[in-house]
């Protein structure tokens, strides 16, 4: 895949960004996760565009149908809506989501394994746009504690309006949940990325021109303790807790999702809650706040494709998971020839 030096959200700072690319230890360039900016406003001509609406969600086995209308929103400005899930409840989820939808959408796709979940929505006459559609899963080892609770990925390889797009749902294993084992992480995101849809030859991940990852991808904040991350957070200071954002650091030595993109961690930490509230663990165990469910976009940079990213947000009024959901909503436009 390319970097996303095409949205052009980003172009007033593409030279700056190769001026202060780094190196890893074999001399190769890295430039980590670009934050890209939200643009309030969309510069596309709206018969151009794919709107894409992403969500993520660790369940923890919990769920209702008034929470299947939160996660999708009120207002159905997108053309295709991704729903990721983790620790999803034995019930039908997929159904509850279909029946949230069945006014304006329909069914795609969906991939799933146990309980790592991933649906693909478009709108209800999307069958002529719609097309080349795959799935694949890869697990990797762990259970999380509870029987039937799979951990690894879940992927969705779609063509629609032209532009052939992946999404992947991850969820990373129980035993790199904490901290110390960030190496642990990085290397199921690795296997992750280099084994689905690759089974045969399979051209799918090859030949894609825009790759969404999101999930609870476990990555936790380092080098500061509970009590001073939580100050931060009253204050509304949670912005300076990026520093000590794993994911962010390992992206930026180059171990993991090396030119992917990113929305600014504006919204609070979106774990671990007490189960409903919308208070920080108050278990003896009183985690570290930590940004563990995240979207991460990647446009090949030779695929013509131009992209806005409007929103990037935590939806705090669900209340069921110790996780809160986290949604973006994504514009795609093929660039004229």
């Amino acid at each position: 895949m390319g970097n996303c030096s095409g949205l052009h959200c980003r172009r007033e700072r593409s030279m700056e960004l190769k001026k202060d690319r780094r190196f890893d230890s074999m001399g190769a360039a890295h430039e980590g996760i670009k934050t890209v900016a939200i643009e309030k406003v969309c510069e596309f001509s709206t018969s151009s565009v794919t709107c894409v609406c992403i969500v993520t969600w660790n369940m923890n086995g919990k769920a209702s149908s008034g929470d299947m209308a939160e996660l999708i929103g009120w207002h159905r400005r997108f053309d295709l809506l991704a729903v990721g899930l983790q620790e999803v409840p034995k019930h039908d989820v997929g159904v509850q989501l279909q029946a949230a939808l069945a006014e304006t959408h329909r069914l795609l796709a969906a991939a799933t394994m146990q309980s790592l979940q991933l649906f693909v929505f478009g709108p209800k006459n999307s069958q002529p746009f719609a097309k080349e559609t795959r799935v694949d899963k890869h697990a990797v080892r762990g259970c999380g504690g509870l029987v039937g609770r799979k951990k690894g990925a879940v992927g969705v390889h779609i063509e629609f309006n032209g532009i052939r797009m992946v999404f992947i749902s991850c969820h990373l294993s129980v035993h790199a949940a904490h901290a110390r084992n960030v190496e642990e992480r990085n290397s199921q995101c690795r296997h992750i990325s280099h084994s689905l849809f690759a089974k045969d030859g399979n051209p799918c991940r090859r030949h894609c021109h825009v790759t969404v990852w999101m999930g609870d991808l476990n990555y936790r904040l380092q080098g500061i303790s509970t009590h001073p991350a939580r100050s931060l957070i009253r204050k509304n200071l949670h912005n300076l807790l990026t520093s000590k954002d794993q994911l962010l650091r390992e992206a930026e030595s180059g171990e993991v999702f090396d030119g992917y993109c990113e929305g600014s961690l504006s919204f609070k930490p979106t774990y671990k809650y007490d189960v409903g509230s919308n208070n920080y663990d108050t278990s003896y165990k009183v985690r570290v706040p930590s940004w563990t469910d995240r979207i991460l976009f990647k446009i090949d940079s030779s695929s013509g494709i131009d992209a806005a990213l409007h929103s990037y947000e935590s939806i705090d009024r669900v209340k069921t998971s110790d996780h809160k959901p986290v949604r973006a909503h994504l514009c795609l436009k093929v660039k004229s020839v």
